[in-house]
């Protein structure tokens, strides 16, 4: 699939009110993803004649008098008026993920479970329902059923990849197809062509969390997908510094979801945004590092005798390999392994010894970072509970970061050597 893009000039978003005609132009110029993270969204010349955007750090911002509030509100003119409805930072942001994912519309929430709970809580109503695939980020899992509902919203988990039971489980009531691609931790891949079909015949939205792919490796939006979710925590961010979400889709669909982020107030602040720009400025360069990382590091981990199992898309050996090898341009850093014959005190003493990932949660960022999803997210969870979301005692989660692949690989194979 080509991942190369027309960009859309920031004026043609009808939602981003910054945008001048000082803006880079870029009509029609098929751009590759490094120029985008460099140059999308910001004007070429900046305020002050500096090469970075200014951090804007005001909450309120003035009208020269009562006829410029009147022109602002009958011409929409393309200014702020108040930080919890946008920020001259928070505009540039969204204008270069939008570019990213090829969308036309970004929004950029304070994280990415804020971005979901943004969306969801804006498009459904009470009696509505949705259908997650059932291999999706626990604490998006826990929104839907313990929260949304309280609202009379009802939620359907079905087998990850079973689009028959996924087409079972619409009625006339579903509003949105929900699936992250690939899915945590198992890392299965979605037929995107089949999800967004099935989607359009039955009339029902359909959401992709592509934060594990990122817009370098896939882009659903060219699908059909109408809604791309990232936690831009992660890769888009990439430096374990930073809480950050967004929703990208088309800017008709995103109006409403834009509307209800400024009533719920769920943003970013200006410090936030200026990191995350920042960080966007490596997003290919880190990208290829944690593809080819995340490669060889699966590579080795197959062919260990102490792996039993291991879990990465671009092994020939995953269920959805050939999916991933159609949709994707890289397979990312987050490789899922199974001790082989180990309980769960084995399987941590592999973890406690490895030097070079740090024992966290999260992942897409520069470091390395390792956890045992038993203790990490699902320690509180009965064993039948967690048999039945796939995560056995002996499993590892590994993030690989951008350094040097043979020191990752000695370190894995002295922490599994160690007993």
């Amino acid at each position: 699939m080509s991942l190369r893009t027309t960009m859309t000039t920031p004026e043609k978003n009808k939602s981003d009110k910054t945008a001048t005609s000082r803006s880079v132009s870029l009509d029609q110029t098929q751009l590759g993803a490094s120029t985008l993270s460099v140059h999308a969204g910001e004007q070429r010349q900046k305020p002050s004649d500096a090469i970075t955007d200014s951090i804007v750090t005001a909450s309120t911002y003035t009208f020269e008098d009562s006829q410029s509030i009147i022109d602002f509100i009958e011409n929409d003119e393309p200014r702020e008026e108040y930080g919890r409805y946008g920020n001259p930072n928070e505009k540039v942001v969204e204008r270069k993920l939008a570019a990213l994912d090829a969308g036309e519309s970004a929004l950029v929430y304070a994280s990415g479970m804020a971005a979901i709970v943004g969306l969801l809580m804006s498009k459904l109503s009470s009696g509505d329902e949705i259908v997650f695939f059932d291999q999706c980020y626990h604490r998006s899992r826990e929104f839907c059923y313990k929260h949304l509902s309280r609202f009379g919203v009802v939620t359907h988990q079905v087998p990850t990849g079973d689009f028959a039971a996924m087409e079972a489980a619409i009625n006339k009531r579903t509003k949105m197809l929900v699936s992250e691609s690939p899915t945590n931790p198992h890392l299965t891949c979605i037929d995107l062509e089949q999800f967004v079909a099935l989607g359009k015949a039955r009339g029902v939205e359909t959401l992709i969390d592509a934060t594990l792919a990122t817009p370098y490796n896939v882009r659903p939006l060219e699908f059909g997908v109408d809604y791309v979710l990232h936690s831009a925590t992660k890769y888009l961010a990439g430096h374990n510094d930073l809480l950050a979400g967004v929703i990208v889709g088309s800017a008709e669909k995103m109006e409403e979801v834009r509307g209800l982020r400024g009533i719920m107030g769920g943003i970013s602040s200006p410090h936030n945004l200026y990191l995350l720009q920042r960080g966007l400025k490596t997003f290919e360069l880190r990208m290829q590092r944690h593809n080819e990382n995340g490669q060889a590091v699966a590579e080795f981990l197959s062919e260990h005798p102490r792996i039993e199992r291991v879990y990465y898309p671009g092994l020939t050996t995953h269920p959805t390999h050939e999916i991933a090898k159609r949709t994707m341009r890289g397979f990312g850093g987050l490789i899922t392994f199974l001790v082989k014959d180990a309980d769960w005190r084995q399987t941590a003493n592999v973890v406690d010894r490895v030097k070079i990932p740090r024992i966290g949660p999260s992942l897409g960022g520069v470091e390395s970072l390792i956890e045992q999803p038993l203790l990490m997210s699902y320690f509180k969870q009965t064993p039948e509970n967690r048999l039945k979301f796939g995560i056995p005692d002996n499993m590892i989660r590994l993030s690989c970061g951008i350094e040097n692949t043979q020191d990752l690989i000695d370190d894995l194979m002295q922490a599994l050597d160690g007993e």
